[in-house]
Parts: structure tokens; sequence; C-alpha cells
């Protein structure tokens, strides 16, 4: 019998003491008087659950194994149960090991999304109305609440560009949070189909871009300086330029040390616009911090495409065959439409398997 590689629990242990911590904090009258702090060491308490779950699951699974040893020269049933229990105690260490991979920092948080049209015109206009359509039935489906902050619409009535955010609704268990699964879905995404706008039956190609960036939960997590930021205001219009409001309420933030520029116009009110583009900024400048700081350490991460070029793709929808495929995982099917229809967890899952597996390996060949 293999005994547990004693570096693994070990490395467990920190862990399993400050999951004993969140829960002694949990009782202290002083916390439990500040909101904020419950939800803060609340959310860590439950990200560190399944690893303390796994750490007991394999000790149990380990005792099992070794009583099971000890008796099986007295009794050959004893014996008989030796595979299946070493198995089950191999399928926890496993499980425990991959809990003990580092984890995303941002796994925990909301997200905003960004999808934009590309190459194709009003093909690519309603093709990211499609992908927000099933973004909105996949967050529904996983319970999470998801609304459209800023929207430009196309004449036919998909979207040049838009702006969604997502939040789960209470504390959301470990790698079920949005970021934690959306965060896949940045880069190119290519249609293929018979436009409606095309006369003789062609199948077009085209493209829109989905940005997908954490949203800061705390104000104070990014801090803007009002005099680095230039305000204007203008008019709202929708599709072909038509007014949609008679006043000036939209309004465009540029962040001058950066370069970045936001604009939102969805709401009537000229404080709800500015709202909602601060909002988005500091989700921005958050991610520009995190890119900077892990390009500065040479950390090797997914990247997000940020160009809306058809050959830049990171999935392919494919309209006649109902196929979906996805050309970072290699994963494909032939339900798009029920995909489009928000069952998108096969293809997340695939992207999760595919980043475990390249954890793995980079972890190993620190090691």
């Amino acid at each position: 019998m293999t005994p547990i590689d004693p570096a693994l629990t070990a490395s467990a242990q920190p862990m399993l003491a400050e999951h004993a911590e969140c829960e002694a904090r949990l009782s202290d009258p002083e916390v439990l008087a500040d909101p904020s702090l419950v939800r803060t060491v609340n959310k860590r308490y439950a990200a560190l659950g399944p690893t303390v779950a796994a750490y007991r699951a394999l000790v149990t699974a380990d005792e099992d194994l070794q009583a099971a040893t000890e008796l099986a020269g007295d009794d050959a049933e004893f014996a008989e149960e030796v595979p299946a229990l070493e198995a089950t105690r191999d399928e926890a260490a496993d499980r425990l090991r991959i809990l003990l991979l580092p984890r995303d920092p941002d796994d925990d948080r909301d997200v905003i999304l960004e999808v934009k049209a590309g190459e194709g015109g009003e093909e690519s206009a309603l093709f990211a109305g499609d992908l927000v359509r099933m973004y909105l039935r996949y967050a529904e489906r996983r319970g999470w609440s998801a609304q459209i902050i800023d929207a430009t619409e196309s004449d036919l009535g998909g979207y040049k560009d838009v702006k969604v955010a997502v939040k789960a609704k209470g504390v959301a268990a470990p790698g079920e949070a949005p970021w934690a699964r959306l965060k896949y879905e940045g880069g190119v995404h290519r249609v293929q189909r018979v436009p409606v706008t095309e006369s003789q039956g062609r199948i077009h190609t085209s493209a829109a871009g989905v940005l997908v960036l954490p949203e800061v939960e705390d104000e104070t997590e990014v801090e803007i300086n009002p005099n680095d930021l230039r305000i204007d205001v203008y008019r709202s219009s929708g599709p072909g330029g038509q007014s949609v409001n008679t006043t000036d309420s939209a309004v465009r933030i540029t962040h001058l040390p950066t370069g970045i520029v936001v604009s939102c116009q969805n709401e009537k009110s000229q404080l709800q616009n500015k709202e909602a583009a601060l909002r988005v900024l500091r989700a921005r400048l958050l991610q520009a911090a995190r890119d900077e700081a892990e390009a500065e350490a040479s950390a090797a991460r997914r990247s997000q495409v940020r160009t809306v070029d058809r050959s830049e793709r990171i999935r392919t929808y494919n309209f006649p065959e109902n196929r979906i495929a996805d050309h970072r995982t290699g994963f494909k099917a032939y339900n798009l439409d029920t995909v489009l229809d928000g069952d998108l967890d096969p293809v997340v899952g695939s992207a999760l398997a595919a980043d475990e597996v390249a954890r793995m390996a980079s972890l190993a060949g620190e090691s």
C-alpha cells in the first residue's frame, strides 16, 4: 500500500487553520456587528470549505484502507475490499491536489461583459445580439442576475456594442461565481450562417468580440482622481441616429492617464449614466492594473483578444450544421441551438478542464 504523500497533507494545513479561524470569527460579536466584514469572512469560509471537506475525505479513506489492510491477512473479505478502498483513497488525494492548486484571486467576483460587433456589418451586430441573449439565459440558468447597463443598437435590432453586468446572488460556492465561469468567454466568436440580408442563400462568416472584466466590489479598491477624468455629455441616440432622448443625458468619460474611454447612454438620467460609466471604468482599470502586474512578473495567463479580427477566433458557431466548436480546448458539439439558449456549461466545462490540466502541468514543472 502506497502511503499518502506527506507534502500533500502538509500543503492543506494552512487552509485548515484558516477555515477554523473563519469559523470562530463568524461567531464573534464584533465581526457580526459589521455586515461588510461578515460577508468577506463568510465568502472566504465558503471558499475554503471544499478543500477542508476533501482533506477530511482523504483522511477517512486512508484510515479505512489501513484498517482493511491490517485485517486482510486474517479475513479474505477485507482483502477483497483493499483495491476498491485504495482507488477511493487515490481519488480523494487527486481531488485534494486539484483544490490546492493556486486559484485565480478574482474567481469570487462578479463580472462586466462587453460584446462588440466586428467584421460583417449588420450580420455581426445581429450575432452580437445572439451572444448577449445566450449570456442572459446562461445567467438565468445559474441563478445569477444580469443587467444590460449600456447598449448601442443596430438598425436591424442587433447590437454594435453592449455592456452587461452579471452578479451572483448571495455568496457563490467556490468556482461558481460569474468570473470563475465566464472569464473563458473573452475573445473573438465567429459565426457561419446565411444572413437575413443575404438574398442568394450563401453562407457568410462574421465575428463579434467579447471582453470579460472582473467587477470592482469596493470603490476604494480602485481609486480614481476626479482631476484625471474628462467628462463629456451628449444626446443619446438610437439606430440610424434617431434621437431617443431630448436631453443631454449620455455620458462619455475619458481617463486621461490611460486613455481609456467609456460611454453610457441607456439611462434617462445623466447621473445614472455617469455612475454606470464609472462602474465600467473601474473594472477596466482593475484589469489594466492586473495585466501590467502580470506582464512585469512574466506570468503565463490566457489572454483575452481585444480586437475583433475574424482570424483570432476562440469559438465558431456554425448554424447550417448546428455545430459549436471551441478552438482552444477542442470541444465540439452539435447542439448549437441549445447552447444559444443558455446551455453553456459543457462548453465552459471544457475550458475549466483544460485550465486545470495546464495548472497541474505548470505546478509539476516548477517542482
